[in-house]
């Protein structure tokens, strides 16, 4: 019999035993055929690989990502992310939707990549509602009906609202739930809890959901798990405490370990390979690992067809000589090597050709001095003010409360050690503008302005003196989106993203080196965290604990209300478009 390929005397990763066998491997009709540890003189081969005790393991599969969080197309990201052995992905396109709607999502969904792309139906569009952040687009019931017809859609992407899943039968994201569990009982259904324990825990799964990919703590990772779900980790998540409540319990099998965002910078390096090695770096086994990035999120999302080794699953695979370096010699897809060791990419020479509207999206007044004044109405020479401080771990935000100058009638904040942080609506729909405060967010003169602001993508501006500010969000308005750093005057960090002020078609190298560049100009102006990047950008996300901001004012994200930036009872404020 004839066949594509025989690779001879591989260690083959065995999935069911999870351990590496000696095997020969053929290939026919880019889909593994006879595989065993004797001759195949029976086959001819058009291709023979002498594997000489190389390692063979399943192509590498991500169960939840977001292709926007690298600021790139899905062709551009499909060149860049195989040569880390990343075969197939589960992609949950909310950014393109918060932006443009179905019609983004259609899009995205058309592109041609060697790399397997399915999708999940972005369900948090806005991820809160309409009453509470205003977003480009909706993806309402009608939109998610549309989207079940597709067979590319696999999953529901993960659900925010915990608020409207847990406590409101009626809400727009219980009403979506409720329709993708008829219309396909089977779906998986991806959740998003960070920090919910006990009853409402109980009170959020009931809805069907039965997955968390949000930041893991060892004190509740083993309750969520018994109580059912399956558990996703992301890098932050990938930490020696919580591999231990994997291996002390023998919990490989409710779990897998995924990306969820990672930057254009940080593409250079790695992508899901690299939270293999970090996850063995903290405990977990090897194998146990390639388990986990493999064949349990095939399990989840519904893949017969890959994520082992085996008589009639897809050939997408990875050869490798040193598993604790865990670096590919080649790496194949469908039987075709789409990698080899020390070769450049080359990107395609056609792209998705996305419609000119979409680089003409940012539609808001150009920011003043004048219109970074907060007028208060007070008989007090001091107002008590909510503030928010972020953290340098992770992206959770806490609130605190602060005692702020007041001079004929001008809040001075910046006499109270903080910056202020604006969020523009950039839709031409309301022109709302929400000013707010934060706690020592940079410890020097300067200023920070993006479009990528999660999940409602509106201008967004933080910075300790007015001259910056307005210079930051000048310069983002005139490129049409991206990232700009400003220190005393000066741009020193520039990334633009001119499609939806969210995506670039640039090599990933050249956005890359942009983005290294912000990053490394947020540094300079003091500003800590272990991502720097995503920090700043989900100071907008409005389901994200405890205090995020949008375009209608600064809000408690657990109960959905609104603080006010001035206590009532000290003063009023009385600039027009904000809280």
């Amino acid at each position: 019999m004839k066949v594509d390929m025989i690779i001879q005397d591989v260690w083959v990763f065995q999935t069911v035993t999870q351990s590496f066998v000696k095997k020969n491997v053929s290939i026919k009709e880019g889909k593994f055929y006879y595989i065993s540890n004797t001759e195949m003189n029976n086959l001819t081969p058009e291709t023979i690989i002498k594997a000489e005790n190389q390692y063979m393991i399943p192509g590498l599969i991500d169960a939840h990502m977001h292709i926007e969080s690298s600021m790139t197309t899905p062709t551009i990201f499909s060149k860049a992310v195989l040569r880390y052995g990343v075969t197939t992905v589960i992609a949950d396109a909310h950014e393109m939707a918060n932006v443009f709607g179905l019609e983004g999502l259609d899009e995205f969904m058309k592109a041609e990549t060697e790399l397997d792309i399915f999708h999940a139906i972005p369900s948090s569009v806005p991820s809160t509602t309409p009453a509470l952040e205003t977003t480009g687009g909706i993806i309402g019931l009608a939109e998610v009906a549309e989207l079940l017809k597709n067979p590319k859609i696999i999953c529901l992407g993960e659900a925010m609202n915990f608020k409207g899943i847990a406590y409101e039968p009626e809400s727009l994201i219980q009403q979506i739930i409720d329709l993708c569990k008829k219309e396909r009982p089977t779906m998986p259904l991806e959740g998003h809890c960070p920090k919910i324990y006990d009853e409402e825990l109980a009170d959020f799964l009931f809805s069907g959901i039965t997955s968390d990919h949000t930041h893991q703590f060892p004190d509740s990772l083993k309750e969520k798990i018994e109580a059912g779900v399956f558990i996703q980790f992301q890098n932050k998540s990938i930490t020696p405490e919580n591999m231990s409540v994997i291996v002390d319990n023998a919990f490989y099998e409710y779990a897998s370990i995924i990306t969820d965002d990672v930057m254009a910078d940080d593409l250079l390096h790695g992508h899901l390979n690299e939270n293999v090695k970090k996850a063995v770096k903290a405990g977990l086994p090897l194998e146990r690992a390639i388990y986990m990035t493999t064949y349990t999120p095939a399990r989840r999302m519904g893949f017969n067809d890959r994520g082992e080794i085996a008589p009639g699953r897809i050939a997408d695979f990875i050869l490798l000589r040193d598993l604790k370096d865990f670096t590919f010699d080649a790496v194949y897809k469908s039987g075709k090597k789409v990698y080899e060791k020390g070769a450049e990419i080359e990107y395609p020479a056609v792209v998705e050709q996305f419609p000119a509207s979409y680089k003409q999206s940012v539609h808001c007044k150009l920011l003043t001095a004048d219109d970074l004044l907060i007028r208060v109405a007070t008989d007090k020479k001091s107002v008590r003010c909510n503030v928010i401080q972020k953290q340098e771990v992770g992206t959770f935000t806490e609130r605190i409360t602060k005692e702020i100058p007041v001079k004929n009638g001008i809040l001075q904040w910046q006499e109270a050690d903080c910056a202020l942080l604006i969020v523009m609506e950039r839709y031409g729909k309301n022109g709302n503008i929400s000013l707010s405060l934060m706690d020592k967010p940079i410890s020097e003169n300067g200023a920070i302005a993006t479009t990528w602001a999660h999940d409602h993508h509106n201008v967004m501006v933080m910075g300790n003196t007015l001259e910056d500010i307005i210079l930051a969000q000048n310069e983002l308005v005139e490129i049409q989106g991206g990232y700009i750093v400003v220190s005393n005057g000066e741009i020193t960090g520039k990334c633009p993203l001119p499609i939806g002020g969210i995506l670039s078609q640039a090599p990933i190298e050249e956005l890359g080196g942009d983005l290294q560049k912000v990053r490394a100009s947020m540094q300079a102006l003091g500003y800590k965290n272990m991502n720097e990047i995503m920090s700043f950008s989900t100071l907008s996300l409005p389901v994200s604990p405890a205090i995020k901001v949008t375009d209608k004012g600064m809000m408690n994200t657990k109960t959905q209300e609104f603080y006010p930036l001035i206590f009532p009872e000290d003063g009023e404020l009385l600039n027009e478009n904000t809280d």
